[in-house]
């Protein structure tokens, strides 16, 4: 295990949507355990393997949010049992010090895989729901902030153009 750099906003590889996982081999465990150890370091809700670099359909969920059950998903797919929606604050660990208030809905279910290939459900709501939405964005190549709206969009550049990370290089996506 080990703790790997996360890529800031600007950085291509979280634009890129990433691949179905076909094999469910060591690798793969080592990718989930490397998630973990990086989001445990960093102290967030959750991180995509495309927040690494790697182009794969696989996140890992802080263990609070889960409370003992399972901690990631592989290639998942979600559902939504209701049209209940949540605004409330969201911020990312590849836009470091950014948090606004985006829409997401209330409750989903999240169909995959495990590591090891073994189907599982997640069913959440609240700021489980949020953060399987966030991760599951980050595999189709989306940021919170393409879900903002125009002027939130626009205060959140200048604010990043204020930062001493930011690559000049940011392109919003049409999501």
């Amino acid at each position: 295990m080990t703790v790997l750099p996360i890529r800031l906003v600007g950085d291509p590889a979280l634009r890129r949507p990433a691949q179905q996982v076909t094999d469910f081999d060591a690798e793969l465990r080592t990718l989930v355990a490397d998630l973990r150890e990086t989001l445990a370091d960093r102290q967030g809700a959750g991180l995509a393997a495309p927040q690494l670099g790697v182009g794969l359909r696989v996140f890992v969920i802080a263990p609070q949010l889960v409370d003992g059950g399972v901690d990631h998903l592989v290639n998942p797919v979600l559902s939504f049992p209701d049209d209940d929606e949540q605004d409330g604050p969201e911020g990312c660990l590849s836009i470091p010090g950014v948090y606004l208030d985006t829409r997401r809905r209330l409750n989903v279910v999240a169909t995959g895989f495990t590591a090891h290939g073994d189907p599982v459900q997640v069913v959440g709501d609240g700021m489980l729901s949020r953060c399987i939405q966030h991760e599951t964005d980050h595999l189709d190549g989306v940021l919170f902030i393409d879900r903002q709206d125009a002027a939130r969009r626009q205060r959140l550049l200048a604010t990043l153009r204020e930062a001493s990370w930011f690559d000049a290089t940011v392109k919003l996506s049409p999501h």
